[in-house]
């Protein structure tokens, strides 16, 4: 305290330049002390939350590798997995706008499935495919190592050993033993190199071949060409099944991590839409399906768009129809018709071709149409396992028919045309579009209802859209 005055006293300027240190060291002690405070108490609290166990954090961190029983299937897996993230990455980078592909009906092929062409392999080769909402696998009638039926009933064959970029899943890999059980793969596995192997079934037919990644081609919103690399295909050499008359495969439209239509909204958006003309169109009228690019005509439509349900009947597009009405008259139908964790909910599905209701909603909805038709002779056409139908040699005017809705979470109503309803099986009988789907069942909307309407679905908002289109 002596020197310190003495030294004010004899040098004035010199004390007020020691005195501002002073201070600077005081709020220099002040900042320490609360620093010290601070970090006591963050020990303290940590200590709080439990004082007899070490207070860092540890989480155990392993390489996928500890998950393969062998090397060939771990660096198969492993060149699969980075090989697919980099296209995907390189991908979104190189394309804008959305996929653009043509879409008619099958009629002149003697089907009543709508039909797209896409380009498979390198070189890249066209074929006719079904349009699927309710299939996961992508696949084509294909010829490997000898297997397969080759050209046959006007088909096209993909041979896949002439394809640069064809590379089939090995049976012994992670994603053929667990990720594709759901698309029936099967357990036949001789050899580590063995292709991964499948049994498809379909509510009828079947297609057996094996699983490969290739090479998409598709056209773009923009005009241009776009290869999608890496796709899981299936490589069929064997199929049946009535639904796949004049096709040549398939295009998977399901919600599945291995449909089409997962690698197309993870490189163009999440959404993606279709109209599908008449179902009686011939093959020189079209549509398109597309993903990407969002659709004005469903914009701004109040009354329809309806919550999407991704997760309640996987893979299917499941839709909360709560109700059916005539006209103005409301279905007496118990309401766990429509309840999914009942055995009972409704799916859109672009792949059934009639609509499919369970027999509680069924009856009610085909004898309440029949009462408009008590001038129509009851007659059974052979070959339509339809239950209604009826001779119309003598013309019907539709309009005498009440409007059917579909009514929805929501608000949204569904108002089919009336030929979606009343169908032309045969020339001069027409028939009521429905079967019964048993009990309890899943309801189905099938294409024939669907036609000439616009549908979007908006998987990242869980959203369907719909809009009335005549779809040229």
């Amino acid at each position: 305290m002596y020197i310190n005055t003495l030294f004010w006293k004899q040098n004035p300027k010199g004390a007020k330049t020691r005195r501002r240190k002073e201070k600077k060291m005081q709020r220099n002690k002040k900042s320490l002390v609360l620093s010290c405070l601070i970090t006591t108490t963050m020990l303290l609290l940590i200590a709080a939350v439990d004082s007899t166990k070490d207070t860092s954090v540890r989480l155990e961190l392993a390489h996928r590798e500890t998950l393969w029983p062998n090397p060939l299937s771990r660096i198969e897996d492993i060149t699969g997995a980075d090989h697919k993230r980099h296209s995907l990455i390189s991908q979104k980078r190189m394309y804008k706008g959305g996929v653009k592909m043509p879409l008619g009906s099958g009629i002149d092929y003697r089907t009543a499935q709508y039909f797209t062409e896409i380009r498979v392999g390198t070189p890249a080769k066209k074929f006719r495919v079904v349009v699927d909402t309710g299939s996961e696998l992508t696949w084509v009638n294909c010829r490997y190592r000898g297997r397969g039926k080759g050209k046959a009933e006007n088909r096209r064959v993909f041979r896949a050993e002439e394809s640069k970029s064809f590379r089939t899943v090995g049976c012994s890999t992670q994603t053929c033993k667990v990720d594709l059980m759901n698309l029936f793969s099967l357990s036949t596995c001789p050899t580590p190199s063995t292709p991964c192997s499948y049994d498809y079934r379909y509510a009828e037919g079947s297609a057996q071949g094996v699983f490969a990644k290739e090479t998409i081609t598709v056209g773009l919103t923009s005009g241009r060409k776009a290869r999608l690399h890496g796709l899981l295909i299936g490589c069929s050499s064997s199929f049946s099944g009535q639904s796949f008359t004049g096709a040549d495969g398939v295009l998977g439209l399901a919600y599945s991590d291995f449909s089409f239509t997962s690698t197309a909204t993870s490189l163009f958006g999440a959404k993606f839409s279709y109209c599908l003309v008449d179902h009686l169109s011939h093959k020189n009228v079209s549509n398109y399906l597309i993903f990407g690019s969002s659709s004005s005509a469903t914009k701004n439509a109040p009354g329809r768009t309806t919550p999407l349900d991704l997760s309640v009947i996987p893979p299917f597009y499941a839709i909360n129809v709560i109700g059916i009405s005539l006209g103005d008259d409301m279905l007496n139908i118990p309401a766990k018709v429509w309840d999914a964790t009942a055995g009972g909910g409704t799916i859109l599905d672009s792949g059934t071709s009639l609509t499919l209701l369970s027999e509680a909603a069924y009856k009610p909805v085909v004898t309440g149409l029949a009462r408009y038709l008590v001038e129509l002779k009851r007659v059974k056409p052979e070959g339509v396992p339809i239950e209604y139908c009826f001779s119309s040699k003598a013309g019907f005017n539709e309009s005498k028919l009440p409007q059917l809705t579909f009514h929805m979470k929501g608000g949204a109503r569904f108002e089919p045309h009336r030929k979606s309803y009343l169908v032309d099986a045969a020339p001069g009988v027409k028939c009521l579009g429905f079967m019964s789907a048993g009990t309890p069942a899943t309801n189905v909307v099938g294409n024939i209802m669907q036609q000439n309407y616009l549908w979007e679905f908006d998987l990242k908002a869980s959203t369907l859209s719909f809009a009335p289109s005549s779809c040229t």
